[in-house]
């Protein structure tokens, strides 16, 4: 979710306006995808790199996270939602963690769209921390048991990955759960990246042959 802060600085607000806007974005984007049958959708909120970001920003954001997670969590539960916070939670203050700990207990039996919110998150911390739990276990690492024991075990790897604000990269983001994703560059910032914009987005990934390594033509035989 790329570009809060340029937009607030397109109009003459503070970045922290910006992130204020995307949050209510956030909120537009699930509904929609809820309608539209998505069974899970990711959203990027905090990197582990974000830390380095100013001090009164990463201030605003955390409080930010924790008062949502307080005033949304019962609006996803009654939309039947099923909310994981996935990343690294030790850094996180102990009321936040508890704000984490309820809004999953709330939600964890919901069996509608599967919201995961990526905060201080990094995909290669994530497979880091998956071979030590293997290793810690003395337990043979393969793909399947690596891939049993990241922070989106039990949840389909993700089919389409969308980033928006005109950046072509994927800035260490679901780094093993991504191999055979479809990416997807959208000029807009994620504040403006409307209904509209994630339809175009996901006619465009209709419209894409999937191979997994295959030929075209074997997939129409």
């Amino acid at each position: 979710m790329d570009g809060n802060g340029r937009w607030a600085r397109q109009r003459g607000k503070k970045r922290v306006m910006g992130h204020k806007a995307g949050m209510e974005r956030a909120r537009g984007v699930a509904e929609y995808c809820s309608e539209q049958g998505v069974k899970v959708l990711t959203l990027f909120a905090f990197s582990s790199e974000n830390w380095q970001r100013p001090q009164e920003e990463v201030s605003f954001l955390m409080d930010l996270f924790a008062t949502s997670l307080n005033n949304e969590s019962k609006k996803l539960h009654k939309n039947n939602v099923r909310l994981r916070i996935i990343g690294d939670h030790g850094r996180f203050d102990p009321a936040l963690r508890q704000a984490i700990d309820k809004a999953e207990a709330l939600t964890g039996d919901n069996d509608g769209l599967t919201l995961l919110i990526a905060a201080n998150y990094g995909g290669r911390w994530d497979i880091l921390q998956a071979a030590r739990r293997l290793a810690e276990a003395g337990k043979e690492m393969t793909e399947a048991s690596l891939a049993g024991q990241l922070t989106t075990s039990g949840c389909p790897e993700p089919d389409l990955v969308i980033r928006t604000g005109g950046e072509m990269r994927i800035s260490n983001f679901l780094l093993w759960q991504s191999a055979y994703s479809e990416l997807y560059f959208a000029e807009e910032l994620w504040p403006d990246f409307d209904e509209d914009a994630m339809a175009r987005a996901l006619g465009e990934f209709a419209r894409r042959e999937r191979r997994f390594g295959k030929t075209g033509e074997q997939l129409k035989s």
